[in-house]
């Protein structure tokens, strides 16, 4: 058996160590780039944190209106067996004027042996306190 320490575990999003990446901000460390908090959001999709998830959504997002909502549709989607194999950041930009960034990924993804891998260009918004994901679209 491996005794390795959480620390010395490689990040799911493709960073060093958990506890230097993306386990700092499942923890409470705020994101300081969009670039972070989507990193993060996909280690804690990986990890399944729906707290965290839940937490870094923008108060303006579709699902923000309705926890319950929200943590039944995260329910079904950590009981989906999928499996993620990786993400790869395409790119990304500063935020414009009315202060949206955007973070464009390639996740890959598996179900069942089947290849569920997408291309996303995530909108984020800071709202005072970190950064937040606003929306997505899906190519």
């Amino acid at each position: 058996m491996h005794d390795a320490s959480m620390s010395s575990l490689r990040c799911p999003c493709g960073g060093d160590s958990y506890e230097a990446c993306c386990g700092r901000f499942h923890a409470g460390a705020e994101p300081t780039t969009p670039e972070e908090l989507m990193r993060s959001r996909y280690s804690a999709f990986v990890k399944r944190d729906a707290a965290y998830l839940w937490k870094t959504l923008h108060p303006d997002h579709d699902e923000r209106a309705d926890e319950a909502r929200f943590q039944k549709s995260i329910r079904e989607h950590f009981t989906s067996r999928l499996v993620y194999r990786g993400l790869t950041i395409l790119g990304t930009t500063e935020p414009d004027a009315e202060g949206v960034a955007t973070v464009t990924f390639r996740a890959s993804v598996e179900q069942r042996g089947r290849d569920r891998s997408f291309s996303e260009r995530s909108l984020f918004v800071h709202d005072g306190t970190g950064w937040r994901y606003l929306t997505g679209t899906i190519s």
